[in-house]
């Protein structure tokens, strides 16, 4: 029995080996909190968009001072 392996297209070929095609930690967590904006704005219940703005924008500076390497 012969096994097939998944053929990886170039792009992501590209992007597995591309340190420079990798995203920041702060990067995928923006995408990530649009995401979970999205999902909670269509889930039809309450949520204070306000204050989820604002906790995002904490945790992104946060991650972003990290990411220069905590200067100042």
């Amino acid at each position: 029995m012969q096994v097939r392996s998944k053929r990886i297209s170039e792009p992501e070929l590209k992007q597995e080996h591309d340190p420079a095609a990798s995203k920041t930690p702060s990067e995928e967590f923006a995408a990530y909190c649009d995401a979970e904006f999205e999902r909670r704005l269509n889930s039809g219940v309450d949520f204070d968009e306000s204050r989820y703005r604002q906790a995002m924008k904490l945790l992104m500076d946060k991650l972003q001072h990290e990411e220069d390497g905590g200067r100042a």
